[in-house]
């Protein structure tokens, strides 16, 4: 499904804590275990991208985690220069580490003989940052690139705002974020406990509408449900929280007892399908492009108005 949104209110995320996020992401071991879903996803992101005719000179991965996506950018946009900023240092240093064994042997010999910036062009610069806060200047970058990491931000209006700043005219911004039926089997099991245990993802009609209020011109938002399947309660636990878990400053804090989890087990196990014995998890996916408009008002407030002259 496709829409185009007009411009309301926007709302915020839940009451996320930022510094519980990169705790949450300061071990990339744990983390790979999700790695699955997030190529997933960027894959379906680049079909999305393959249809936008885009020649852009700087790309930003905002969220880059292990860096993953950075390579497939710089296969995508052979030209362009690849920024990776990411708010986990842990999850930086493995994109470097990542990006420093994907130099060949072969490149590390021409290197003796070629100019730097030439043995160099596959390496993207990284730097750590808060979405909200880039560490860049006003129309840096052509495009906006972020996999799955806008939902572990509480502001994602003022992240737009920020995307929107660093964006050149007409640049583009791509995104995917989990949206509100994500985890909601796993929700519906916690739904008697005492705490939030599950983020409540933002609908993406608020991201269209937060797109507007930004800025952007005519975002352009779908989504798509997946479903993943278990043959444990703890293996289905264990992918959650290498997705991110909870980074709820509401979250309960202590470990859950011993006869609620069992009560949780129990209802997740009760959702087991009569068709494969599997237990099922939602994934809602949200996906959003839109670009940054010219200008309709000048520095001074002064409005710009355009004409299309006819070429003689």
């Amino acid at each position: 499904m496709s829409a185009e949104f007009p411009k309301s209110d926007s709302r915020l995320s839940a009451p996320i804590d930022l510094g519980r996020v990169r705790h949450l992401f300061s071990d990339p071991v744990k983390v790979a275990e999700s790695v699955f879903l997030r190529r997933e996803v960027a894959s379906r992101m680049h079909e999305r991208l393959a249809v936008i005719k885009l020649e852009p000179g700087v790309v930003l991965d905002a969220g880059c985690g292990e860096g993953a996506d950075l390579s497939t950018l710089q296969k995508r946009f052979g030209q362009a220069t690849i920024l990776g900023i990411d708010a986990s240092h842990a999850m930086l240093r493995e994109a470097q580490a990542v990006q420093n064994d994907g130099l060949s042997a072969m490149n590390r010999l021409l290197q003796q003989w070629l100019p730097a910036k030439m043995g160099r062009d596959s390496i993207a610069k990284l730097a750590c940052g808060n979405f909200a806060q880039l560490p860049l200047a006003d129309n840096a970058v052509d495009a906006v690139w972020s996999n799955l990491s806008l939902h572990w931000h509480p502001q994602p209006d003022a992240v737009f705002s920020e995307w929107r700043r660093v964006l050149r005219q007409d640049g583009l911004l791509m995104f995917s974020c989990f949206g509100p039926d994500t985890f909601k089997e796993l929700r519906a099991a916690f739904a008697e406990t005492a705490g939030m245990h599950v983020l409540p993802f933002v609908d993406m009609h608020d991201f269209g509408d937060m797109l507007v209020n930004a800025g952007f011109s005519t975002p352009v938002m779908d989504m798509e449900l997946l479903t993943i399947t278990y043959g444990t309660v703890d293996k289905l636990i264990a992918d959650v929280r290498a997705l991110g878990g909870n980074p709820l400053d509401t979250r309960l804090r202590g470990l859950l007892g011993r006869h609620a989890w069992q009560a949780v087990s129990e209802r997740l196990e009760a959702r087991r399908r009569t068709s494969d014995g599997k237990i099922p998890l939602t994934i809602e996916v949200v996906y959003g492009h839109a670009f940054r408009p010219a200008p309709r008002v000048t520095s001074s407030g002064e409005s710009i108005i355009r004409f299309d002259l006819p070429r003689k």
